[in-house]
């Protein structure tokens, strides 16, 4: 359990409240509400719903089993018998197909250690997420506009005076621009996973 586990659930309330009014109400024309919705395409609960839901400690388990079968994969194709004293016709289409198996699974060897480097990466990012969105909901509980949003007994949403409008607008901003700026520093590894599956070595014609 680390901190974004502990403090979602006391934001929990907030946030609803939050999205509920932001639904409503929305924010004044110009408000840089407007752009983080478009960067997230999520009300703030849901977004921080989107981020708890990261595992970065089951991404980075299976990197051990990936470097495993990396090492395997290695020493199978440095260890593909030799023809010898083999000679003809048989024993050069031997070797050529040794050399075609050889190198393909070479070239698997070093999948495994790319998506196994992949898979740290992508775990550090979901660390370093949570622990980002966990900041901003404890500086949003704290926050004067927290405190100017009452949670239990001030009616629905329409009926709040445009103050409390505007305190929830601040506090999906800062919410979401969180969410919106760790998820656009994760798409030079989302290029990586789209480079690493079109790059899928073929089996050899052996």
């Amino acid at each position: 359990m680390d901190t974004l586990d502990r403090i979602a659930p006391a934001a929990g309330p907030l946030l609803a409240r939050v999205d509920e009014i932001v639904e409503y109400a929305g924010a004044p024309a110009g408000h840089p509400l407007w752009t983080q919705l478009r960067r997230v395409r999520l009300l703030p609960g849901d977004a921080v719903e989107a981020v708890a839901a990261l595992r970065p400690d089951d991404i980075a388990a299976a990197a051990g089993p990936l470097r495993a079968t990396r090492d395997t994969l290695a020493d199978v194709a440095s260890t593909l018998p030799a023809p010898g004293a083999w000679a003809g016709t048989a024993a050069d289409a031997y070797a050529t197909g040794r050399r075609a198996l050889s190198t393909h699974v070479d070239a698997l060897a070093g999948r495994a250690a790319t998506t196994a480097d992949l898979g740290d990466d992508l775990a550090e990012w979901m660390r370093g997420t949570r622990r980002a969105v966990a900041a901003v909901l404890a500086d949003v509980l704290a926050s004067a506009e927290s405190a100017a949003l009452p949670l239990t007994g001030a009616g629905p949403a329409e009926l709040l005076p445009p103050d409390q409008h505007g305190a929830a607008a601040e506090v999906a901003t800062r919410v979401l621009r969180t969410v919106a700026d760790a998820f656009a520093a994760a798409e030079p590894l989302l290029d990586r996973t789209t480079t690493l599956s079109a790059q899928s070595p073929p089996p050899p014609a052996i």
